[in-house]
């Protein structure tokens, strides 16, 4: 499942997702942080950068945010919500900083796409004194996503409902604890929560998620659409607003003593 958005999909994702969930997230995740004003926090796969505004709003004037991305589009957005920070492309996994550059990094929603999650998780750890990761939880869990992806596999097929399974394989708490394990973190904190996404109608949310999904047979969409009528009704208030439920894993750790030494040197100001 790729997020590689083009630039119109990057600015539907701000103006429509991020309020109807990744903010919520984005607060509790910098919350979990322990922030303080004049902090250096460093917010990895920031997409249009939801938690770099939320920590900003906390570390002030004096503190530096700084976002990293693989996805041009969204850090075009986020460069234009925000130009007072800075905003880098490149990759978790090869961070382009030097150690303890930064007092936390956090990642939200990101973990299940990196492609070395270890190293990712490493490099996390080594820039920064504190880690905070925050994903969605199990798909079992989160029931207006098992809704929407057994109606998606019995409509497009089971390869494809399985493109949304990846957007919680990393939800499983025990499966994120051996994670923070083999990347030399020691997790202070472990949080399942259940939160939802919140958006004006059926076809808003179906417009949303449906979208990494890429270019549906049209007649395909349309069953999709009209199943999810039924399925997802439970969800949607009288006034056809959706809540659709999901869970959410918050974990916040630190490195181990000695794991944080080598790796990529950069500067912020670079």
């Amino acid at each position: 499942m790729s997020y590689a958005l083009s630039a119109e999909a990057a600015e539907f994702y701000e103006s429509t997702f991020v309020p109807a969930l990744f903010d919520s997230m984005a607060r509790r995740a910098v919350g979990a942080a322990g922030l303080t004003p004049g902090r250096a926090v460093l917010d990895v796969a920031c997409g249009t950068g939801a938690v770099a505004r939320a920590a900003s709003s906390v570390v002030g004037p004096t503190g530096t945010v700084v976002g990293v991305d693989r996805n041009p589009a969204m850090l075009a957005v986020a460069r234009r919500l925000r130009p007072d920070l800075r905003w880098l492309e490149g990759d978790a996994c090869a961070l382009p900083f030097a150690a303890g550059t930064f007092d936390v990094a956090i990642s939200q929603a990101g973990l299940m796409f990196f492609g070395d999650p270890v190293a990712a998780l490493r490099e996390l750890g080594r820039v920064a004194g504190r880690v905070v990761v925050q994903v969605p939880g199990r798909l079992s869990e989160s029931a207006g996503y098992r809704a929407l992806a057994e109606v998606v596999s019995r409509h497009a097929g089971p390869a494809t409902g399985d493109l949304l399974s990846v957007y919680f394989s990393a939800g499983s708490p025990a499966f994120l604890a051996d994670l923070m394990d083999q990347a030399g973190l020691l997790v202070d904190r472990f949080e399942t929560w259940t939160g939802a996404t919140r958006l004006d109608s059926l076809d808003t949310f179906l417009a949303v998620e449906l979208l990494p999904f890429g270019a549906l047979e049209p007649d395909v969409h349309d069953r999709i659409v009209a199943d999810c009528r039924t399925a997802l009704a439970s969800f949607v208030s009288p006034t056809g607003a959706v809540a659709a439920p999901i869970e959410v894993q918050l974990v916040t750790a630190r490195a181990l003593p000695g794991a944080r030494a080598g790796g990529p040197v950069g500067m912020l100001s670079g």
